[in-house]
């Protein structure tokens, strides 16, 4: 058997109405203190939204009213929230990423339920604090052995959402800005040198996929680009190459998505590719008069199989591994590498980082300088020997001019 009684205290000066509130449950009596405060008023009904305050002691609770007070009158105050973090992110989810991409989407929603979710999904979302999500950091990085490229993405998927709660007014500010990431080490450039392309070159032409190489070394493009290049987007009669597109899997459905950033961009590609986009075109051509009905190509892909459908990507990898493995270029080389190959080759042949950054397609040049800045530095420093290359035979002439 319980019981309640509420005992009236007279307040301080400027505390507000406080009162002392008892409790007996099964003998034991338990005492806390209670302030109420009116939030404001229902819309609809105009009626005062009440709410409370509880706390372990009078001052405890008179100084979270004084503070509750305080933001009301400045315009601050930020109604109590019993939502936990588990179903603002299972609402955020739902109704705040519409306009991201369904692979992107895809992703947020895997980490928000590997990891966001079973170690964060019960605290209250108003309770969430910068340590207590330090802590989740922590436990990613030294007990879970997750990278720190790994673990940046989640804090930015958790600091979006809770972006989020703040303008919904859930909670007042956003406790990840206070979050220290564990440092992420920059990725290896592996840029084949000049002997190893030859190499590889001699190999790729072995092979069925041998064009759509070609065209990787040569253009810089991605992978997810080059498989979804369409022959709209190639211009004969310009040269160019327009990347509008690039083909994503999801859930076992093909489909078009926008370049990695969002943005469209033209590349003026050397003759070479030309010739060889020439020569894929005429090897489709033969391959569609070969299966007459069965071709099937909606997205009107310049690489495609025999019947016309679209590459797939771990095909199109273990064919680049075997190419690798026959030129003897080491087993870390991957397809991306021969981006990092034409971004290279273009550098020192002397473009500039604009050029290489639009053809690319990177958001900004910094990027750019900031993935190629070692290449760019052995250039400065090339460029330096050769002034003093220049100085060095200027000197002697003009030393044997003076010689008797």
């Amino acid at each position: 058997m319980s019981h309640s009684t509420t005992k009236k205290k007279k307040s301080a000066s400027g505390m507000g109405n406080i009162r002392k509130k008892t409790k007996t449950v099964k003998g034991k009596e338990y005492t806390w203190w209670e302030a109420r405060y009116t939030e404001g008023y229902d819309p609809g009904t105009g009626e005062q939204i009440q709410r409370s305050i509880s706390g372990k002691t009078q001052k405890e609770v008179a100084q979270k009213l004084k503070e509750k007070l305080s933001d009301l009158d400045k315009g601050t105050y930020v109604a109590p929230c019993k939502m936990t973090v588990g179903a603002w992110l299972e609402s955020w989810l739902t109704g705040y990423l519409v306009n991201l991409k369904a692979m992107t989407k895809q992703t947020y929603m895997i980490e928000v339920k590997t990891h966001l979710q079973p170690s964060l999904g019960a605290v209250k979302l108003e309770n969430l604090d910068t340590h207590t999500i330090q802590k989740f950091y922590n436990h990613l990085y030294e007990d879970i052995g997750l990278s720190p490229k790994t673990i940046k993405n989640i804090h930015g998927i958790l600091h979006a959402a809770l972006e989020q709660a703040v303008a919904n007014h859930y909670i007042r500010h956003n406790p990840t800005n206070g979050c220290k990431l564990p440092k992420i080490k920059k990725a290896e450039i592996n840029a084949l040198e000049p002997d190893e392309m030859e190499r590889f070159l001699q190999e790729a032409l072995e092979d069925p996929y041998c064009n759509l190489f070609i065209v990787a070394l040569f253009t810089g493009m991605r992978e997810s680009e080059l498989i979804g290049l369409s022959w709209d987007n190639v211009d004969f009669s310009t040269g160019t190459i327009t990347v509008r597109q690039q083909l994503q899997c999801l859930n076992g459905e093909y489909f078009m998505s926008t370049p990695k950033n969002g943005k469209e961009r033209t590349i003026c590609v050397a003759p070479v590719v030309m010739d060889i986009l020439k020569q894929e075109q005429q090897k489709q051509q033969k391959a569609k008069q070969q299966a007459r009905n069965l071709w099937n190509n909606p997205f009107n892909l310049v690489f495609t199989d025999a019947l016309g459908k679209n590459l797939v990507r771990r095909t199109v990898v273990k064919h680049f591994k075997a190419v690798t493995k026959r030129a003897g270029l080491d087993e870390k080389v991957r397809f991306h590498d021969l981006r990092h190959t034409y971004a290279v080759a273009a550098l020192c042949a002397g473009d500039d980082i604009k050029t290489v950054q639009e053809n690319l397609g990177h958001a900004t040049a910094a990027f750019t300088l900031d993935v190629y800045g070692h290449i760019t530095k052995k250039m400065q420093q090339d460029s330096a020997n050769r002034m003093q290359k220049v100085y060095e035979n200027l000197a002697n002439k003009k030393h044997q001019k003076t010689s008797p």
